[in-house]
């Protein structure tokens, strides 16, 4: 066999099912046969053309796992067969970026299924030093749940993110749900959540926040209840909304932090008080990528049942409706996550 199913999105929200050939290796990759791969945030950016369209036709997706096909004549640790889940960042690995854990400040840097063609097909080759083995009994519709889980494990790593801290978490979709729920397994507490949606807000409180509020106008009151007055150590915009994001200044405390890990538009910039910001000792960071050490506790987390992810685990569809699984996303706000299922 030398080709494979695959989904190509030739045009801003057009997918064509296509025979393509199957992606050659070279001696230190492996070709893994994609079991699942689940539909992210970064994905819908692409479909919509607001992200990556000098790059179509691309075959998408980065949220996968599956089973080892092929590898590479240099590769021993991973046998054919063996289940994988897959780190999509691919650097040089030998820069001080990527000898930092830093890979997406790698001046090769490219990411399996945005930079290069990726899971939405039946085979994706990547190197053999990205490939993580799981010896779990876990589900495949979990297990693909791996590369956005190690997304907010990055972001409560890099804001330090710690146990009796007060939280406000802007967005209660797919990734901030994973936010509320990465929050309660680290001790924070309490957790508020803010969506404009009452049934995303209503899983996120099943999911371990402590308040969700959908009328914006009742969200600074809330938290400065919840806080005696002063603001949350911690406030995570994971929408990708500049009006938001100036927001959570105004709701962080004195010496709070500012979590930057919703994508805006190229260009957007949000003022920050220099005075204020280095009286009040206020910072922020940026995240958006797990990688590295990253992939691996998500997978470690997940293999031990430490997420809720039902809610994300609903809405299934085959590689052949991937288009109506992309159009209907906006009708189905109960589904967190839909993915593809692409190999049995």
């Amino acid at each position: 066999m030398t080709t494979m199913r695959a989904a190509v999105l030739t045009a801003p929200k057009r997918f064509e099912l296509r025979e393509v050939p199957i992606p050659n290796i070279g001696p230190e990759d492996v070709l893994v046969r994609v079991t699942r791969t689940g539909i992210c945030g970064t994905d819908i950016h692409i479909f919509n053309g607001h992200y990556a369209a000098d790059r179509l036709p691309l075959i998408p997706g980065h949220e996968f796992c599956g089973t080892i096909a092929g590898r590479g004549a240099n590769v021993r640790h991973l046998d054919i067969g063996a289940r994988v889940v897959v780190d999509i960042n691919i650097g040089c690995g030998t820069c001080f970026w990527c000898r930092r854990n830093e890979v997406l400040n790698c001046a090769e840097v490219v990411q399996v299924g945005i930079g290069r063609d990726g899971a939405f097909a039946e085979y994706v080759a990547v190197p053999a030093r990205l490939a993580i083995p799981v010896s779990a009994d876990i589900a495949d519709d979990v297990l693909a749940l791996t590369e956005p889980v190690s997304c907010v494990v990055r972001a409560a790593r890099k804001a330090k993110a710690a146990l009796g801290q007060s939280v406000v978490v802007f967005g209660a979709g797919p990734i901030g749900n994973l936010h509320v729920q990465m929050m309660r397994l680290v001790g924070a507490a309490p957790i508020i959540v803010a969506d404009l949606s009452a049934d995303r807000c209503r899983m996120a409180m099943e999911a371990g926040a402590d308040a969700a509020v959908a009328d914006p106008a009742q969200l600074e009151p809330i938290v400065r209840k919840m806080t005696a007055g002063r603001g949350a150590d911690l406030v995570i915009e994971s929408v990708g909304s500049r009006r938001l994001y100036k927001q959570a200044f105004d709701l962080a405390r004195r010496g709070g932090h500012v979590a930057f890990f919703g994508i805006t538009p190229p260009g957007e910039t949000v003022p920050v008080d220099i005075l204020r910001t280095v009286l009040e000792e206020t910072s922020l960071k940026g995240s958006v990528a797990g990688m590295g050490e990253d992939m691996h506790d998500a997978l470690t987390l997940l293999s031990h049942g430490r997420f809720r992810t039902s809610d994300f685990t609903k809405a299934s569809y085959t590689l052949e409706n991937i288009q109506q699984a992309f159009e209907t996303l906006g009708d189905r706000p109960q589904d967190l996550k839909t993915q593809i299922a692409v190999s049995a």
